[in-house]
């Protein structure tokens, strides 16, 4: 038994033809495969490191800092990619002795501070000098200076010699 709708199509067709316009292959694949817990821990972390950006007026110099508290300079990495893109990254580690080297360690009543891998990416305009990207960590903060390509130099309109043609030549026998 079929029931119709305005229209004539039966209404099992038009409920189907709604069933295989939602996109339920994708909608399936993230209720069966949910992100594991340290890709969302990593995704918070990476979105929740602060980073403010500036232009100096001056120069034109972009200038990016980052507030990375307790990750060691040695943990923190500064990279341009293709495409003009300044990427920062870094780890922050518990204190040695915290309970991870199997030792008695400490026990965490409260752990607010995120521990592992950060990184933010930012895309550098056109005008940005990349051999000339700077960074210095200090208090737990990182300060990473991309310089502006100085405008180029306006060319100089060429001279070309204008020669005279048939000069040297006799014009012709006078009489």
């Amino acid at each position: 038994m079929e029931l119709s709708v305005v229209g004539g199509e039966p209404l099992r067709a038009v409920a189907m033809q709604q069933l295989l316009d939602l996109d339920l292959p994708d909608e399936l694949e993230r209720q069966l495969n949910p992100p594991t817990r340290a890709y969302v821990r990593d995704r918070r972390a990476m979105a929740n490191t602060p980073m403010d950006v500036k232009e100096l007026r001056a120069s034109g110099a972009l200038v990016l800092a980052v507030d990375m508290p307790g990750v060691a300079p040695a943990d923190v990495r500064v990279e341009v990619e293709d495409g003009n893109v300044l990427a920062i990254s870094g780890e922050r580690r518990r204190p040695a002795g915290d309970g991870d080297d199997g030792g008695e360690g400490v026990k965490y009543l409260r752990m607010e501070r995120r521990m592992g891998k950060f990184m933010r990416r930012f895309p550098l305009p056109e005008s940005a000098d990349l051999d000339g990207v700077r960074a210095e960590y200090k208090d737990g903060v990182l300060t990473v200076t991309v310089d502006k390509k100085p405008p180029p130099e306006p060319q100089k309109p060429r001279v070309v010699e204008v020669k005279v043609a048939g000069a040297g030549e006799p014009k012709g026998k006078g009489k």
